[in-house]
């Protein structure tokens, strides 16, 4: 049976390197289901497997929604019918791993907020890699006022990424944060008007891919991987990406493209 694109709850292409994956169920702003998250995990499978993906941009579809996370009404059917509630992580259920426990996706993830960013929501976000959000977005994790936890990484991921007081002021009240506190905070990297979004975020994607596609994995393994080590530890720690990208032809072609007075050609090997 054909899925046509406005049932689909991901829309995934790829185009020149760069795969956009667009979370599609804008009349509940982008709420994620169990069936959202099963065609995320085969998109994250496709992103990471194909060579020709450098770069990933997340966003939502419509103006007002990156996602407010969690289906409730969902959560609450199943509340009904008897199916154990979540806690920290989501394994054994639709869509594991998810994002926000991918820890080896090697290419870097954008997200694109281009609104509400809310519990679940506000998890995903912090699980990119990179954070470009309107001067519209507001982003919060409401779990405490629902009886809930921030189990996909929030309680953790938000601690790391602003201090620590400001973290749990947001996650022990519920409260928003808006696009100018989180760009005030460092827990993203620009916040532009709604209208250049789009632009700022391609601004940023074709800057990644001015740079070699080995070069970028291998630093974004050694990077999250030695955010605990201690820095001795870091320096001895042998890094998977780093082992290739220092035997790659790119190693090579960096240097001797500078020396040239020339633009580099990166194979990707």
């Amino acid at each position: 049976m054909t899925v046509h694109a406005d049932e689909q709850r991901v829309l995934y292409r790829k185009k020149d390197h760069v795969a956009h994956v667009t979370l599609n169920r804008p009349e509940v702003l982008n709420a994620m289901d169990l069936r959202m998250h099963e065609e995320l995990a085969a998109v994250w499978d496709d992103v990471e497997a194909d060579d020709k993906v450098r770069v990933a941009v997340l966003t939502g579809a419509g103006e007002r929604s990156f996602t407010v996370g969690q289906d409730l009404k969902e959560r609450a059917r199943l509340d009904e019918q008897g199916v154990p509630r979540s806690t920290f992580g989501s394994r054994g259920q639709p869509g594991w791993p998810r994002l926000t426990e991918r820890f080896t996706l090697s290419k870097p993830v954008i997200a694109r907020v281009n609104g509400y960013a809310l519990g679940g929501g506000f998890e995903l976000a912090l699980a990119c890699d990179l954070i470009i959000a309107s001067d519209q977005a507001v982003f919060a994790l409401p779990e405490a006022r629902l009886g809930l936890v921030p189990g996909a990484g929030g309680a953790f991921r938000l601690a790391r990424q602003v201090p620590l007081k400001v973290a749990l002021g947001h996650l022990l009240t519920g409260r928003r944060m808006s696009a100018a506190d989180a760009l005030r905070w460092g827990m993203v990297n620009e916040v532009v008007p709604h209208d250049r979004l789009d632009a700022c975020v391609a601004e940023w994607t074709e800057e990644l891919l001015r740079s070699a596609p080995l070069a970028v994995r291998a630093i974004k393994e050694a990077v999250m991987r030695s955010v605990d080590m201690p820095l001795e530890a870091a320096f001895s720690t042998p890094f998977g990406w780093e082992q290739r990208r220092r035997g790659s032809e790119d190693a090579i072609e960096g240097p001797r493209a500078f020396a040239q007075g020339r633009g580099p050609v990166w194979k990707g090997r």
